[in-house]
Formats: structure tokens, sequence, C-alpha cells
């Protein structure tokens, strides 16, 4: 497994009315070949931090460039500053049993 970790800082006014963007970026990126999830962490007002987990570095790479016209159109409008790449590389250890829709 290989994650991507990114920091991203969002408009808060303009993210809590981009439901319709963040549905068809969220769909079009979980359609992705070697997708396995996603993990995004609110640090609050609207600064992220994102944990993408893929199969393989040549899927994430593929990725990236296949989304890179979803990313322009719909998330770089909603940032305040441009997305942050703080690193890349294979997981080492997970523990990850469950996600947290099922620890509802």
């Amino acid at each position: 497994m290989y994650a991507v970790i990114r920091d991203n800082h969002y408009d808060p006014k303009k993210l809590s009315q981009s439901a319709k963007e963040m549905t068809e970026f969220n769909a079009n990126h979980s359609a992705q070949p070697g997708y396995e999830g996603n993990m995004v962490v609110d640090l609050s007002n609207g600064h992220m931090l994102i944990v993408t987990l893929w199969k393989t570095e040549k899927q994430a790479h593929a990725a990236r460039t296949a989304l890179e016209p979803d990313i322009q159109r719909l998330l770089v409008p909603l940032m305040t500053r441009p997305s942050h790449l703080l690193g890349a590389g294979p997981v080492v250890v997970s523990d990850l049993t469950r996600s947290v829709a099922d620890s509802r």
C-alpha cells in the first residue's frame, strides 16, 4: 500500500456550500484504479489533512494525472492556498480495521 499526505486549506464559507462539487470529486477520486481509501482530518477553519491510500505508487501517480482537471475545476476554487504535498511513500504499518461510518 502507498500513502499520499496533503495539507489543504479551504475557504470555510465556500466549503460549506460545496456539497455537489465535493461529492463529484470524491466519486471520481474513488473510481480511480488502485484507490484504497481516504482519511480527511478536519483541523478547523477549512484546514484539512488528507491521507489517501493506493495499492501502488504507480497507481497514485496515474490517478493524480487523471484527476488534475477535476482538481482544478472542483477543488482549487474552494482553496485559500495551493494544496501542499507533505509526503508520500509505502505504508509500513497499518492497523485500520473499520471505517468511521462503522464506528458510529
